[in-house]
């Protein structure tokens, strides 16, 4: 197989000068284990280039002078004498060892006045007498405690400062890859995917691409990301058999990924026992089929001893699932959780189960009801190891719906909270479109009030964050270079879902764009802001208004068709007529909808008053001329947003053009062109929504602009 030249691949957020600050340090390393054997094989690399030196568990107490120390915190310190009686300087090896037991006392009063150790990933940083040192508990600590110093840079090496503890706020912090190992004849090899094809796999075999695998799984490590499934939630034949006969390419990918503590998932179809084991039947409570699962699993669990899980999508759009056997889901959840469990994985069952043949004509029906009608009366009998996987809203990764409210009516059953990177409805790579912003607003959201537990709360006490994956064998990893900021940001959020999702953006641009070493850093750092920042407001803006969703070209999801949905059996209307447009969902004259969510949402929800203007056609029905909180009506806010919007993109374009000589010149021209289709799309939104609402309406402008 084919391995393409791995400096042919942009290196996104951890360039060689990212290294610089570390690469020029004179290094200890102590500790054992395949993730040190990492931490030491990066430092190696960086001191490689840029001159200075490693030594891996010293014995030797005339150490040369030493500046940065990673060690666990159960090895033993670098050897040095005894402490020396006043008079002569300390020796470098006590320096270093002094610096390591300061911070090992530090580490301890800290910890034993909050109570908790550092655990299986966290770490801390300290710098005592010019000695910058990283502790950690166990081998994962410290190479995120390495991926921290890079962020860092030269700052990891300035004043003294007492530890600094980190720890990640999510166990769990996955990508889901909607990869195919066949390509597909409708979705190609990467379903939802815009960045090319699979990294994993290529024409029904494993791509055997080690070099951008590992690569892969650096920049994973180096944005926090611990857990990746390797193929589609829609388990197609092919697909099935890494299950079992081709077990060994998911092996082998595990392999890879294992050196910088991801663990390898498997997205499973729940008829496995049929269409693998030739079990005339997949029912959960059919002693045949328990027995199929477990020794399977068994089999897994030999070959790949640190398997993560299954993934399962059932009974939606298609897939299999227990409603064939009169059964739910919490039957079908614990039957793969009980074969799991002996291994400690876990179980991924997607919430995202509803009808997709519905009768349009059917007003009562609602698909962003489904959710909850499913899994909420289930609460409290799924097992440990099941893990629930709701995505953040009530419909599909829209550019504006509320947070679901299975988050909220759930709490004897752990969630995950799923998000998408892959920017299926939010202009698909090719746009600008800076999601933190909005993943910041979800994990800050309170359902029960603002003094009570945040999405991310939940998420932290359950199976933390997933979200389905943006990259692809693309030479920028994500097509368009600016969407890489969004994989990175959601690694970030993963492990401190309180970061700002403006300090995360400069983290992302100092590492991949180092302005410390362009003519003008300042310019780009500030330029790049301006560009990214409301970005997915400006997608907003020109695109689906005030939270109604889609209007998308049905099946590919890219670019305007205000009706596209609308006589569809997807459930995905906005019932745009000549009076008003918008969505009846309260409890009063509608679907009841509102009333899925605990007070205060339910009652804020119901009323059009209280209810939010971005959410507003999400949950009523109203007149154009209805009068938002912002002073404007429902129909201008239509026209004005749209112009807006467009009017944005021009000046990404021309911000974007003064950059020509700041950054790396494939970089420039790839986002340029896609920076020239953004607009040409927008403007192309502006005009079609704009005509079809003055169409419906016949209210014009207020200020007499050309709607078509």
């Amino acid at each position: 197989m084919s391995t393409p030249d791995p400096t042919d691949v942009h290196p996104a957020w951890l360039p060689d000068e990212a290294w610089r600050a570390i690469g020029v340090r004179r290094i200890l390393v102590r500790g054992e284990g395949t993730l040190v054997d990492t931490v030491q094989a990066e430092v190696e690399r960086a001191t490689h280039r840029y001159g200075g030196a490693v030594w891996r568990n010293p014995t030797d107490v005339d150490l040369p002078s030493a500046d940065l120390v990673l060690a666990l915190t159960g090895a033993p310190p670098p050897d040095s004498p005894p402490a020396p009686e006043p008079g002569p300087p300390e020796t470098s090896g006590t320096l270093a060892s002094t610096a390591v037991a300061t911070a090992k006392a530090q580490l301890d009063t800290a910890t034993a006045q909050v109570g908790e150790s550092l655990g299986a990933e966290g770490f801390v940083v300290a710098r005592h007498a010019g000695v910058t040192v990283v502790l950690a508990d166990a081998p994962a600590g410290l190479l995120y405690g390495l991926f921290e110093l890079v962020r860092l840079g030269a700052a990891g090496f300035g004043p003294t400062h007492p530890v600094r503890v980190h720890r990640p706020a999510m166990a769990r912090r996955m990508l889901d890859h909607w990869d195919n190992v066949d390509v597909h004849p409708v979705m190609g090899q990467v379903e939802r995917g815009y960045a090319g094809g699979s990294i994993f796999w290529r024409d029904g075999r494993p791509r055997g691409d080690v070099a951008r695998v590992t690569a892969y799984a650096r920049l994973l490590a180096a944005c926090g990301i611990n857990a990746v499934s390797v193929n589609n939630v829609n388990v197609h034949a092919t697909e099935a058999q890494l299950l079992t006969e081709r077990l060994d390419d998911v092996a082998e990918l595990a392999d890879l990924l294992r050196p910088y503590a991801i663990r390898v998932h498997l997205a499973v179809t729940f008829a496995a026992p049929v269409v693998l084991g030739g079990l005339p039947t997949a029912d959960p409570l059919d002693p045949a089929v328990r027995d199929w699962w477990a020794e399977t699993t068994a089999r897994v669990y030999a070959r790949i001893p640190d398997f993560g899980g299954y993934l399962v999508k059932a009974d939606s759009e298609g897939q299999p699932g227990p409603f064939s056997y009169g059964r739910d889901h919490a039957d079908g959840a614990n039957l793969l959780a009980e074969a799991l469990a002996p291994y400690g994985g876990v179980v991924h069952w997607r919430a995202f189960v509803y009808n997709h043949r519905q009768d349009w004509r059917d007003r009562s029906t609602d698909r962003a009801r489904a959710a909850y009608d499913h899994f909420a009366p289930l609460d409290g009998r799924f097992r440990d190891n099941v893990i629930v996987q709701v995505k953040h809203g009530p419909m599909d990764f829209q550019t504006r719906e509320p947070v679901s409210p299975v988050i909220a009516a759930m709490p004897g059953t752990r969630l995950a909270v799923e998000f998408q990177v892959t920017q299926e409805y939010t202009g698909q790579q090719r746009h600008v479109c800076y999601l933190a912003p909005w993943w910041s607003e979800i994990l800050r959201f309170a359902p029960w009030g603002d003094d009570g537990r945040t999405v991310a709360d939940v998420a932290a006490d359950g199976g933390g964050l997933v979200a389905v994956s943006n990259v692809g064998d693309d030479r920028f990893w994500t097509g368009h270079p600016l969407a890489q900021a969004n994989l990175y940001a959601f690694g970030r959020l993963c492990w401190n879902p309180r970061l700002g999702p403006q300090a995360v953006l400069d983290e992302w641009i100092d590492l991949t764009f180092a302005p410390d070493t362009r003519v003008d850093p300042d310019l780009l750092r500030r330029t790049l802001h301006e560009i990214m920042d409301d970005s997915w407001r400006t997608y907003e803006r020109y695109t689906a208004p005030l939270g109604v969703g889609f209007m998308v070209r049905p099946g590919h999801h890219y670019g305007p068709d205000v009706d596209g949905y609308e006589y569809t059996p997807w459930g995905t209307y906005h019932f745009a007529d000549r009076d008003g447009v918008g969505v009846d969902r309260t409890r009063a004259t509608g679907t009841g909808f509102t009333g899925q969510y605990p007070p205060p949402f339910a009652e804020r929800y119901e009323s059009v008053e209280t209810c939010p203007d971005e959410l507003l056609l999400f949950f009523h029905h109203v007149p154009y001329g209805h009068l938002l909180h912002s002073g404007s009506t429902v129909i201008q806010h239509i026209y004005d947003t749209h112009f807006e919007g467009v009017r944005e993109v021009e000046a990404m374009c021309r911000r974007w053009e003064w950059l020509a000589r700041l950054v790396d010149p494939a970089v420039h021209a790839r986002v340029t062109e896609r920076l020239a289709e953004q607009l040409r799309c927008a403007r192309e939104w502006r005009d079609q929504v704009n005509a079809y609402f003055h169409r419906k309406s016949g209210i014009p402008d207020a200020h007499s602009r050309m709607l078509h």
